[in-house]
């Protein structure tokens, strides 16, 4: 017998997968520019997945080997209440290791090459985990 809490949970698991589809299919214009941009490892080699769930929340691009999401926000992300929701956002993602880049849709139809040259200045700078690692000497070698 499953408990009432795992059948909430896999509920708002099937709820956050749905609306990731949902989503896949509904772009926005800045969305869509930035997949056909980065789709099918043509941006540097990079594989990015578009409205991918992580835990409860949905990122609109996330490449998973270098973890680094892409946030595109809309005008509703400037209100004060939107505002307080990314932080909870963003500081659940960070806790789980991703590194998150936030670029205003208008920002990206606008300045598509700009924002494009950031993501993959992200992309190809080194981690804090991987230099956290490359300080340390190797194993046998004290």
């Amino acid at each position: 017998m499953v408990s009432q809490k795992t059948e909430d949970r896999r509920a708002a698991g099937q709820r956050i997968i749905s609306n990731a589809r949902r989503m896949r299919h509904e772009p926005t214009d800045a969305e869509r520019k930035f997949w056909f941009a980065v789709r099918g490892r043509q941006f540097g080699g990079y594989k990015f997945k578009r409205q991918y769930p992580v835990g409860p929340y949905i990122a609109d691009f996330v490449c998973l080997e270098q973890k680094l999401i892409v946030e595109l926000d809309g005008g509703q992300h400037g209100l004060a209440e939107h505002e307080e929701y990314d932080v909870a956002r963003t500081t659940y993602l960070k806790m789980r290791g991703f590194r998150v880049l936030r670029y205003w849709n208008d920002e990206l139809l606008r300045m598509p090459d700009v924002i494009l040259e950031d993501v993959l200045r992200a992309l190809t700078a080194p981690s804090p985990d991987r230099l956290r690692r490359s300080t340390s000497p190797p194993a046998g070698a004290r």
